[in-house]
């Protein structure tokens, strides 16, 4: 990838809402430069999408856990994502390595909430569970600098 695109992904990652003149000013590149490039970022794959940053204290939803999980049966089939997938309070859903086989990333109004979420989770999947309630973030989303020199 070009090092213009790394800096147009940077400064969108940063702020999504950033104008095709505003990077150009960014870049050094004209605004229908720029907006090429982005619609080529875009087709490729490069960008998925774009999407506003919620304060959830703000909407109802104070408490963040991260919840592993690993199937009670191990012989099962590995359809863990596939059966909580319409449950509303998962935001993200990643497979790792090591004892457990997911990790989902919850927000929930109370704790009352969260038990009840964890037994959703548990019958919907048939899998024990091992959560983390997140105390405080001091910071969240932080976008990754495609920018940067690898050797600083």
């Amino acid at each position: 990838m070009e090092d213009i695109d790394q800096r147009i992904l940077s400064l969108l990652a940063a702020d999504g809402r950033m104008s095709f003149t505003d990077l150009g000013k960014a870049t050094g590149l004209s605004t229908s430069a720029v907006h090429q490039r982005v619609k080529r970022l875009e087709s490729r794959g490069a960008i998925r999408s774009y999407a506003a940053v919620l304060d959830y204290e703000a909407v109802g939803l104070p408490i963040t856990a991260f919840v592993s999980i690993r199937p009670i049966d191990a012989s099962q089939p590995d359809d863990s994502p596939d059966r909580i997938a319409d449950i509303p309070e998962i935001e993200s859903c990643w497979s790792v390595a090591g004892d457990m086989s997911y990790i989902l990333k919850v927000r929930v109004e109370t704790p009352r909430h969260l038990e009840d979420l964890l037994g959703r989770i548990r019958a919907a999947a048939n899998v024990s569970t091992r959560t983390t309630v997140v105390l405080s973030t001091p910071y969240e989303g932080r976008p990754v600098d495609l920018d940067v020199d690898p050797g600083r």
